[in-house]
């Protein structure tokens, strides 16, 4: 339906900040679609006011929230449910609407697997490397061990860090293993498939790239490489696979797959159209250049 009536629910996105979100565009381009008389905002919620926002939304009536920084770990304790999924990530990002209060979803490894899938890789059996042991990097090895790598290696740079990632990460799948950057060589030349989760190369800093010119070399033709960085489109990583006949995929497939999964759960529809959501997000990064390729 178009504009908004006295009927129109709402839906929103809670960050801080989240002005740069593209949730807004491509949500709203999927709702139209579907001919739902829904809008969906981002709304700034500070880390204290997480808790009456919640509340206050679910007075409102609102039908269904995502979360993004910082909220994913702290919105936990404040829902009524949490699904095992969201539980082994140990993040939320969608909540669902309960009779008194909130459920906890994570859609961000659907939205990982689902350019992957959609293009028919094969990676039962593959090695897979993921740059970085942040929090993107949990719902990604989590995806990874769903598409059925049978090696999952983390890079980090500080061992200390990389170990408690691992620690962490031993119920998102099984063995996974980790290296420091300086021992990279070795991975990339037998991975299938590179997962960027790092922020190196996200605009403003467009000419950095997480791997350097060696071990560029090490990568072969038929890995696919991953950057979950959607701007620039393509980040210098992509760019310089492509340049040795790799496969790539860029973030903004990701952010509209876990959108559009998360439309699905707030709707129960399965007919989310996600080249429209695409589409539009896409027109604007394209509208606004300052755009900073954040999270959702």
């Amino acid at each position: 339906m178009a504009g908004i009536w006295g009927s129109t629910k709402l839906l929103a996105v809670l960050g801080d900040p989240v002005s740069h979100s593209l949730s807004p565009v491509l949500q709203n381009a999927a709702i139209r679609k579907l001919r739902l008389d829904w809008c969906y905002m981002a709304l700034p919620v500070s880390a204290t006011a997480l808790p009456v926002a919640l509340d206050g939304l679910h007075a409102l009536g609102a039908v269904g929230l995502n979360v993004t920084i910082p909220h994913k770990q702290a919105v936990m304790p404040l829902l009524q449910e949490v699904t095992p999924l969201a539980q082994r990530i140990g993040a939320v990002n969608t909540l669902l609407r309960q009779p008194h209060g909130w459920a906890g979803d994570n859609t961000d490894m659907v939205g990982f697997m689902a350019p992957l899938q959609r293009q028919g890789l094969d990676l039962n059996n593959t090695t897979a490397l993921v740059l970085g042991g942040g929090g993107s990097a949990r719902a990604v090895v989590a995806g990874c061990s769903a598409l059925g790598c049978g090696r999952i290696v983390v890079a980090g740079r500080h061992p200390q860090r990389l170990q408690r990632f691992l620690a962490d990460a031993q119920c998102l799948a099984d063995h996974p293993e980790g290296v420091l950057w300086s021992g990279l060589d070795a991975v990339l030349a037998s991975a299938e498939l590179v997962v960027n989760t790092t922020p190196v190369g996200m605009s403003p800093t467009i000419e950095a790239c997480p791997l350097h010119p060696g071990q560029l070399e090490r990568l072969r033709p038929h890995t696919c490489v991953y950057d979950i960085i959607y701007t620039p489109r393509p980040t210098t990583l992509l760019r310089q696979a492509r340049a040795r006949g790799c496969a790539t995929i860029d973030g903004l497939t990701m952010l509209v797959g876990q959108g559009a999964a998360a439309l699905r759960l707030w709707s129960g529809r399965h007919d989310v159209d996600e080249d429209a959501m695409l589409t539009a997000a896409i027109a604007a990064l394209e509208a606004s250049p300052e755009s900073r390729g954040a999270p959702v």
